[in-house]
């Protein structure tokens, strides 16, 4: 038994495969090349979910479409699962994330659509707290980098950094200069900036990677803008 463990050890750090394992989804070495830039995007997914959410998780469904659903999903929902629990502990990872949220009765739904959508693969993580439900979605692009394509159905295109801002505002006018300003302000240079709306005039959303933490002081200082609804200072 004892060699047979250490060879699994050897598969899963060599090749990325994992057989037998009590809490972990089994992967083959074929499989994990594969997966890994799903892996990718639904670790973003988790964590961006996971940062955004305020009161106690009640339920997590996520929906995979097109490519993915031809692998094997199960170590991307752990995966999603893990990222979205950690804000909350620090102890939890893709290995117990599962056993986590059932201890902690949180309802997790896998759904798969086959046919294709807007995207060749799509993955969707809706978040059901005792408050609100929201949800966030992703994609690879044909390098296999992950995507960040909607925000609570707000179609948006954002590739993911270190540290990023993250602000919900009405769609009014002189917004966006504004919240340029006040980062000029503190010091922070913006990498990128998506944007998205609802509506003309309704709730819009802004993606903005910038180069370095934003502190408290300079969330608070666009926090107290005009029209500002939301705003999360958000590492990856």
């Amino acid at each position: 038994m004892a060699v047979q463990v250490a060879e699994q050890m050897a598969d899963y750090l060599l090749d990325g495969a994992v057989t037998n394992a009590l809490n972990m989804p089994s992967v083959s070495a074929e499989e994990s090349v594969r997966l890994s830039p799903y892996m990718a995007l639904a670790k973003q997914l988790g964590a961006f979910a996971g940062q955004l959410t305020e009161h106690a998780l009640q339920s997590i469904q996520i929906e995979y479409q097109g490519d993915v659903t031809e692998l094997n999903t199960r170590p991307l929902t752990a995966i999603v699962v893990e990222g979205l629990l950690q804000p909350l502990m620090d102890c939890v990872n893709m290995v117990n994330a599962l056993a986590v949220a059932k201890e902690r009765d949180i309802d997790i739904v896998e759904t798969r659509h086959d046919s294709e959508g807007d995207y060749n693969t799509f993955i969707k993580v809706t978040v059901t707290t005792d408050k609100q439900v929201r949800c966030v979605a992703g994609t690879l692009f044909a390098d296999k980098r992950p995507r960040i394509v909607s925000v609570k159905d707000i179609a948006v295109d954002a590739e993911l950094t270190p540290n990023m801002l993250y602000v919900s505002n009405e769609d009014l006018p002189g917004f966006i200069g504004a919240l340029g300003t006040t980062l000029g302000e503190a010091g922070l240079n913006i990498a990128t900036f998506s944007l998205g709306r609802a509506s003309e005039g309704g709730e819009a959303i802004a993606l903005v990677a910038i180069d370095a933490p934003a502190d408290a002081a300079t969330v608070a200082a666009v926090e107290s803008l005009p029209h500002v609804k939301q705003v999360k200072a958000l590492t990856f």
